[in-house]
């Protein structure tokens, strides 16, 4: 099993920057692929940003490409969201979500542990 605390979320306005991070607990976090989504109200939560287990591979969806970066450090058990150039539209709960396996992948029901969500809002 695993754990996930996600922090990094706030107030920021058009235009500006945030760092998310996802802290997971146990010695077995690089066997985990990890995904970012978000939930804004009233929506359905929606995939934001996936790594594999590895690193190596990532993926976005198409309206955070080129502003949005996903990244890894196994060593510290840590996965990460840089968002530059956050838009009002950004405005969500983000949630770091992990499934055991190598495969990069894309829906909700595909990850079984997921942290406890971080807000992010964005001024106009």
């Amino acid at each position: 099993q695993v754990q996930l605390v996600e922090s990094g979320g706030g107030l920021v306005q058009a235009g500006g920057s945030l760092r998310l991070a996802c802290a997971a607990s146990g010695r077995t976090f690089s066997f985990y692929a990890m995904g970012w989504f978000r939930q804004a109200p009233g929506e359905e939560r929606e995939f934001v940003a996936g790594i594999n287990r590895s690193g190596g591979s990532t993926y976005y969806v198409d309206s955070v490409k080129g502003r949005f970066t996903i990244a890894r450090d196994n060593a510290k058990n840590t996965v990460y969201l840089q968002m530059n150039s956050l838009k009002p539209e950004d405005t969500a709960v983000y949630y770091c979500a992990a499934y055991f396996g190598a495969v990069l992948l894309t829906t909700t029901r595909a990850y079984n542990y997921w942290g406890q969500g971080t807000q992010v809002t964005v001024s106009s």
